[in-house]
């Protein structure tokens, strides 16, 4: 029997007949009013969704992943000890790896003795800017540049540091001469940063495409001929909100598609995705697993190149063996016992997760406009405009956490008092504060739980 003699029996119900079906039940209910509900960024949800949602969408083709890739991340603080733990973590399951390289005193050629680039991706967090250490990174790796992201991100220094590395001019002077070592994976784009200070989904798509605009547009002006091979790698964190964070990876995709092509540029990202910080807790550790794990679902499914899983006591513990064998763990099993590696780009066609990614991308390129049309992204950022929406953004869902709108299981809700942890930090898990003089007001990441957590610290 085939699929049209299976339904043949059964009539086709057009939305409206369900819409008026359920606003009988309502018996006199206004529908909008009792069913409809609005997201924070303005996302209108409905009860129900079918085929004609699609249709009233008008989906074009969207750009797709080619499957994902499970990363461990190191400080490589220490060329040999990172080298050590990387191998240690490709020999377990590791597919990528994520080094964090504080200095340009670390020896490139020890941190990578003896990883197989033919099989293994490297990601590199470069927290300074050399074209020596990048040309000589590049010449280590030449036989399998196409494994290596180098993920350049000046403005990304200057909105979490409040200062460039140099000054603008120098910045982007080096910024060229690394571009102009022709390597297809050199910029990148901190999104991660947005999330994790508070700004809603709408306002972390908009900033990272404005974000993103800052460089091709200097490309365009003055690498045009880099335009058609540049790889832009945006970093993304990804929250609790199962179904809308699905869309938002969806969304930047389609948003970065259509903001190339208007340059001519490569429409193709790479998005490297990781939970978020923001929802972390210090109470009751042991739920931050249950969150890496959902949240990692959202990354597989939104269409994420690479996932890179947080430790669930990365808060208040240094590096530790079992928080890392957990984290490389949750995405194995996600892999290879859960079969989230057998279908890619699974939520095409999902009437839900469309309308979302749609309203979504709607709202955001909206923003963006109105970012362009104050003068672009760094005009913004050095006006303090974009750091005082996401203030605004956070200050509401801080709120919301307070007023117990916003859960979180173990902390403002079902919270142990029984739970100790004061003797247990080997970090300061808060925002940590000192004065110095910045260009710009930097864009501070903290989490929810923050102040809720230091009271009961001091009452312990």
């Amino acid at each position: 029997m085939n699929k049209s003699e299976l339904f043949s029996d059964f009539n086709e119900i057009s939305s409206k007949a369900w819409k008026q079906k359920i606003q009988y039940e309502l018996q006199g209910e206004d529908y909008n009013n009792k069913l409809v509900w609005e997201s924070p960024e303005g996302i209108k949800v409905k009860p129900f969704y079918n085929s004609e949602d699609l249709k009233a969408i008008g989906l074009s083709g969207k750009p797709k992943n080619q499957g994902w890739s499970t990363a461990q991340g190191i400080y490589a603080g220490n060329a040999k000890l990172a080298n050590k733990k990387a191998l240690d973590a490709i020999t377990r399951g590791a597919e990528c790896i994520c080094f964090t390289v504080p200095s340009s005193e670390i020896n490139i050629h020890q941190l990578l003795n003896e990883i197989d680039l033919g099989q293994t991706i490297i990601h590199f967090d470069l927290q300074f800017l050399s074209v020596q250490y990048v040309q000589s990174l590049l010449t280590v790796t030449e036989n399998h540049l196409q494994k290596v992201f180098t993920n350049i991100d000046i403005v990304g220094h200057l909105a979490r540091n409040g200062n460039w590395h140099y000054n603008l001019d120098q910045d982007h002077k080096i910024l060229g001469e690394i571009l102009n070592l022709n390597h297809e994976q050199t910029l990148g784009v901190d999104m991660a940063l947005y999330a994790n200070a508070g700004a809603d989904l709408v306002q972390q798509l908009a900033y990272a495409l404005a974000h993103a605009n800052e460089y091709l547009n200097h490309l365009n002006n003055h690498h045009k001929d880099k335009l058609k091979n540049t790889v832009t790698t945006f970093k993304v964190a990804v929250g609790s909100n199962y179904f809308f964070e699905i869309a938002k990876l969806r969304a930047l995709r389609i948003l970065f598609g259509t903001l190339a092509r208007e340059y001519g540029a490569l429409e193709h990202c790479h998005i490297i995705a990781t939970p978020t910080l923001r929802n972390k807790t210090l109470y009751d550790y042991n739920t931050n697993m249950l969150r890496t794990a959902t949240e990692c679902m959202s990354a597989i499914l939104g269409g994420a190149d690479t996932i890179l899983n947080m430790k669930y006591d990365s808060i208040y513990h240094k590096d530790n063996e079992f928080g890392e064998r957990m984290a490389r763990n949750q995405l194995l099993i996600l892999k290879n016992e859960s079969y989230f590696d057998k279908v890619d780009n699974a939520a095409d066609g999902a009437y839900y997760i469309e309308s979302i990614t749609h309203q979504l991308s709607s709202k955001a390129l909206d923003l963006f406009k109105q970012i362009e049309a104050g003068g672009g992204f760094l005009v913004q950022l050095k006006a303090h405009h974009i750091q005082k929406k996401i203030k605004e953004s956070a200050s509401k869902e801080q709120d919301s956490f307070m007023k117990g709108d916003k859960i979180l299981v173990g902390t403002n809700r079902y919270a142990s008092r029984s739970d100790k942890m004061k003797d247990s930090l080997e970090l300061y898990p808060f925002v940590k504060t000192h004065t110095r003089k910045t260009l710009i007001e930097p864009i501070i990441e903290k989490r929810l739980s923050e102040e809720w957590e230091q009271q009961r610290l001091k009452t312990e």
